[in-house]
């Protein structure tokens, strides 16, 4: 069955290893059949929750902040699967990303229990170590807290100057990840 899957590209490089590791998912993913809507993060105007709890109001419109998530909201709605997508900055996902995913809150703020969509996810970071404990914990915790099915990770280090990923194996995994949902 067909998915459709955005991807929240946390990587402030447009070209960087980051983005190739989402160019081989979504080479997967559509080749699988599947529709994939990819939001590059950095580009967009998107401002820091406000922790006002004021949304909700507008299912259309959940954020009382007008910015760039209003081109998010709708595709995040309609979305079966979220790929979270980051370099790996001093232990976890950027803040481009981490920005962007505590915005959501808002369109869990349409419903009286506070209840996010279900959703499933994956993961891809790039890093210049191997330092992904932390990231994948509080990967692991959200998907629990959400109720969300984790459908994989690729975590892939050893890679920081632009281009260092290629012919890395990771490449080939996040392909078939993208492939296999």
């Amino acid at each position: 069955m067909s998915k459709k899957i955005i991807i929240l590209n946390g990587s402030p490089r447009p070209a960087g290893n980051t983005s190739m590791l989402i160019k081989s998912f979504t080479e997967g993913a559509t080749a699988a059949g599947h529709e994939v809507v990819c939001f590059d993060l950095q580009k967009m105007n998107i401002h820091p929750c406000l922790g006002c709890c004021k949304g909700g109001k507008d299912a259309e419109s959940p954020c009382i902040q007008k910015d760039d998530m209003l081109k998010i909201y709708p595709e995040y709605k309609d979305a079966d699967l979220i790929c979270l997508a980051s370099p790996l900055y001093y232990w976890t996902v950027s803040g481009q990303l981490k920005c962007t995913f505590d915005r959501l809150f808002a369109v869990a703020e349409c419903n009286k229990n506070y209840a996010n969509p279900k959703k499933e996810c994956t993961l891809l970071m790039a890093a210049e170590g191997y330092g992904f404990e932390e990231t994948v914990y509080w990967y692991d915790r959200l998907m629990d807290h959400l109720g969300w099915e984790d459908k994989g990770k690729v975590l892939c280090g050893g890679v920081f100057d632009v281009g260092d990923i290629e012919g890395n194996e990771k490449l080939q995994e996040a392909y078939e990840l993208g492939k296999n949902l």
